[in-house]
C-alpha cells in the first residue's frame, strides 16, 4: 500500500528462517503483479527484500529472480541486512558488480536507515514507519473480490444466455430455452450482495482517513480495482433485471396454466360427485335420531365440499392478483375463469346451506314433537291416576299442576305448528334446485309426515283435554267437599265454644227483676246464635252427603261429625234450659221480694195473708237449692255452671234479699201482735 519518492509502489518480500520455495515466491510475485493497473506499474517498483531472518544466499537468489520476473518494472531493489551478520564488503562488491546485469539498482541497507530512501509513511511498522497495513485483511478482502469477480463473470454468462434465448425464436422455442437454462449456477442475490458489501468496504476506507486519522492510501482505489467492482454490478443488475422479467412472465404463463387446470378440476368435482352427493339426500327423517344421522351424513359432504372451497378461495386470490397486475392479454381469460368457477361455487354452497338448514328445521321440528308427545304422556298419568288427596290444599295444588301442564300442552303444540309449517315451507321451496330431478314423491313423504305427526299431536291433546275436564269438575266437587267437612267440623267447635262460655261466664242470676230480665233476653239472643250454629252444620253436613253421592265415595268425617254435632247440640239445649230456668225463677223472686219489700207499712191489709211470705220464701229457697245441683246430660256427665266460688256469689244476692224479706215479714207481724194486748 505504500509508495516511494516517484510515486511508484513498494513491493515487500519477507524472507524467513525456513527454506523458502523459489517457484512459489515466483507464483505469488506474478500474481501481486498482475493486480496494478498499466498506469501504476509504468511509474515502477521499489522491492524490498527483508533479509533480516534468512540467509545470504537465498537473498541473493531472490534478488536474481526478479531479474526474470521484473525486470523493466523494479527500479530500486532494497535488501535489509541484518546487524551482525553478512560481509559488507563482499555483499556489497558482489551486488555493484552485477548492476548492470540486472537492469537496477540494488542496496543493502539497515532497517533502521531504510528511511533515507522511503518516506517513514510509506513504511509499516515492521521497518520504523507509520503506514498501517494488516495484510491478513488485505487478502480477505482480496480473495472476496476474486471470488465475487469469478462468480459475476460467470453469473453474467449463464443470465445473457438464459435473456437473449427468451429474445429470439416463438413461443414454444422460447420456452424450451427458459426451461433448459433456467436455473443460474449461482444465487444472483448473493453475488449482488456480496459485490455491494465490498464495494461498501472499499468506499468506507477509502474515506475514513478523515475522521480516523489514517492515512489514505490507493491501494485500495488502485489494487482492487474499485470500478471494476461498479461496472460488475452494473452490468448484474442490469441483466439480472432482465431475469427477473424472464422468470416473471414464465411464472405468470406457467401460474395461469395450473389455475385453470385447478379450477376446472374444482368445477369438475362440484358438478359431478359433489352435486351427486346432493341428489342422494332428500330425506328429513321420522324422529329425532334419523335427523341427526341425516345431518351427520350432511357434514361429511360438507366437510367434502370444504376441501374444494379451500381450493376455490386460494385460486380466487390468485386470479384477483393476476387481474391487478394488469395484463390484458389475459383478462377476458382470467375473467372468464374466475365467473365460471365463483358461479359454479355458490351455487353449490347455496345448495348445501339450503339442505342443512333443511335438517336443522327437520331436527328442531322432531324435538318439539319429542317434547309435546312426553308432556302428554305426563299429563296422561296424571289423569289416569285416581286422585285421593288429604285435604283441599292438596286438591288445589293438584288442579292447579292440571291447568299448568295443559297450558304448556297448549304451548308445545302452537310451537309444533309453527315449526311444522316452517318445514313445510323449506319443502315446498326444495325443487328448485332439483337438477332436474322429480322429488315429488320424496316431498310428498316428507309433507305426509309432518302432518301425520301435527294431526297425532292435535288428537291427544283433545282427549287430554277432555279428561282434564272431567277431572276438573270432579276435583272443584273434592274441593267443595272438604269445604263443607271442614266447615261443619268448625261449627262444632263453634257450639262447643258456646257451650264452654254458656257454663263458665253465663252465671249471674242479676240484683233485682230488670237486671235479671236483662240477662234472660241476652240468654235468648245466645241461643238464636247457638241455633244458627246447629243449623249451619247441619246444612253442611247434609251438602256433604250430596257431594259424596255424586263423586260415588263415602264421607271420611261426616259419619263421626253428625254425632259430635248433636251430641254438643243436646248438651247446650239442656244447659240452655237450666239457665232459662234459673233466670226465670230469679226473675219471679225479685219481682215478689221487690213488690213486698215497696209496700208501705201503713197499709197493713195487703198483708193479711202471710202466704205471699211463704212463698217468696221458698221460691228463693228452691232457687237456692238449685244452684247446687250440677246439670246433667244424657249420657251422665255432669256440668256445673262456674266455679264454687261464682256460684256462691250469684247465691248470696239471693239470700241478702231473703234476709229482706224475712225482716219485713217480721216488722208487720209485729203490730198484730201488739194490738190484741191493747
Amino acid at each position: 500500500g505504500g509508495k516511494d519518492r516517484r510515486s511508484g509502489l513498494i513491493l515487500t518480500i519477507p524472507l524467513c528462517l525456513e527454506q523458502t520455495s523459489m517457484d512459489e515466491l515466483s507464483v505469488t510475485l506474478d500474481y501481486l503483479l498482475s493486480i496494478p493497473s498499466e498506469k501504476c506499474k509504468a511509474r515502477g517498483f521499489t522491492v524490498i527484500v527483508d533479509g533480516r531472518k534468512s540467509q545470504w544466499n537465498v537473498v541473493k537468489t531472490v534478488v536474481l529472480m526478479l531479474q526474470n520476473v521484473v525486470p523493466a518494472e523494479v527500479s530500486l531493489v532494497c535488501v535489509v541486512k541484518p546487524d551482525e551478520f553478512w560481509d559488507k564488503k563482499v555483499t556489497h562488491f558482489c551486488f555493484w558488480k552485477e548492476k548492470d546485469r540486472l537492469g537496477f539498482e540494488v542496496i543493502l541497507v539497515s532497517a533502521n536507515k531504510l528511511t533515507r530512501y522511503i518516506e517513514p509513511c510509506q513504511l509499516t511498522e515492521d521497518f520504523g514507519g507509520t503506514l498501517t497495513y494488516d495484510h491478513m485483511d488485505w487478502l480477505n478482502k482480496r480473495l472476496v473480490f476474486e471470488k465475487f469477480t469469478k462468480e459475476s463473470t460467470s453469473l453474467l454468462d449463464e443470465l445473457a444466455l438464459i435473456n437473449n434465448g427468451s429474445d429470439k425464436g416463438t413461443q414454444q422455442e422460447k420456452e424450451r430455452s427458459i426451461d433448459l437454462n433456467f436455473l443460474p449456477s449461482v444465487d444472483p442475490e448473493t453475488v449482488l450482495q456480496t459485490g455491494h458489501e465490498l464495494l461498501s468496504e472499499l468506499q468506507q476506507r477509502r474515506f475514513n482517513g478523515s475522521d480516523g486519522g489514517v492515512s489514505w492510501s490507493p491501494m485500495d482505489d488502485e489494487l482492487l480495482a474499485q470500478p471494476q467492482v461498479m461496472k460488475l454490478l452494473d452490468s448484474l443488475r442490469e441483466q439480472y433485471t432482465r431475469y427477473q422479467e424472464v422468470c416473471r412472465q414464465r411464472s405468470k404463463r406457467t401460474q395461469l396454466e395450473e389455475i385453470q387446470q385447478k379450477v376446472m378440476q374444482v368445477v369438475n368435482w362440484l358438478e359431478g360427485p359433489g352435486s351427486e352427493q346432493l341428489r342422494t339426500q332428500w330425506g328429513i327423517g321420522d324422529s329425532i335420531r334419523a335427523s341427526q344421522a341425516l345431518q351427520q351424513k350432511h357434514e361429511e359432504i360438507e366437510s367434502q365440499h370444504s376441501e374444494w372451497f379451500a381450493v376455490y378461495v386460494e385460486l380466487n386470490q390468485q386470479i384477483a392478483a393476476l387481474l391487478n397486475a394488469g395484463d390484458e392479454e389475459d383478462l377476458v381469460e382470467l375473467k372468464a375463469l374466475q365467473q365460471q368457477l365463483s358461479d359454479v361455487c355458490y351455487r353449490q354452497a347455496s345448495q348445501l346451506e339450503f339442505r342443512q338448514n333443511l335438517l336443522q328445521a327437520a331436527l328442531e321440528f322432531h324435538s318439539v314433537a319429542q317434547d309435546l308427545s312426553q308432556q302428554l304422556d305426563g299429563l296422561l298419568g296424571m289423569l289416569c291416576v285416581d286422585v285421593a288427596p288429604a285435604d283441599g290444599a292438596s286438591i288445589q295444588q293438584t288442579l292447579k299442576l292440571l291447568e299448568d301442564k295443559l297450558k304448556s300442552v297448549d304451548l308445545g303444540l302452537q310451537g309444533l305448528r309453527e315449526k311444522g309449517q316452517s318445514l313445510l315451507d323449506q319443502i315446498s321451496n326444495q325443487a328448485s334446485w332439483a337438477y332436474g330431478k322429480d322429488v315429488t314423491i320424496e316431498n310428498k313423504e316428507n309433507v305426509d309426515h309432518i302432518q301425520g305427526v301435527m294431526e297425532d299431536m292435535q288428537l291427544r291433546k283433545q282427549r287430554c283435554e277432555d279428561m282434564v275436564d272431567v277431572r276438573r269438575l270432579k276435583m272443584l266437587q273434592m274441593v267443595q267437599l272438604f269445604k263443607c267437612e271442614e266447615d261443619a267440623a268448625q261449627a262444632v267447635e263453634w257450639l262447643s265454644e258456646l257451650l264452654d262460655a254458656l257454663l263458665k261466664t253465663h252465671i249471674r242470676l242479676g240484683d233485682d227483676a230488670q237486671e235479671t230480665k236483662v240477662l234472660l233476653e241476652k240468654h235468648r239472643k245466645f241461643v238464636d246464635v247457638a241455633q244458627s250454629t246447629y243449623d249451619y252444620g247441619r246444612q253442611l253436613l247434609q251438602a256433604t252427603v250430596v257431594l259424596c253421592q255424586s263423586l260415588r265415595c263415602t264421607s271420611r268425617s261426616s259419619g263421626d261429625t253428625l254425632p259430635r254435632l248433636n251430641r254438643v247440640w243436646k248438651q247446650f239445649t239442656i244447659t240452655s234450659e237450666e239457665r232459662v230456668y234459673r233466670l226465670e225463677t230469679a226473675v219471679a223472686f225479685h219481682s215478689s221480694a221487690e213488690k213486698i219489700l215497696q209496700e208501705c207499712p201503713e197499709q197493713p191489709e195487703a198483708f193479711n195473708e202471710m202466704e205471699q211470705f211463704d212463698e217468696i220464701e221458698a221460691v228463693g229457697k228452691s232457687l237456692l237449692d238449685r244452684l247446687t245441683v250440677p246439670v246433667v246430660y244424657p249420657d251422665g256427665s255432669e256440668q256445673y255452671f262456674g266455679s264454687p266460688s261464682d256460684m256462691a256469689s250469684a247465691a248470696e244476692h239471693i239470700r241478702e234479699k231473703l234476709k229482706l224479706v224475712s225482716l219485713k215479714k217480721q216488722q208487720l207481724r209485729q203490730p198484730e201482735a201488739t194490738t190484741p194486748e191493747s
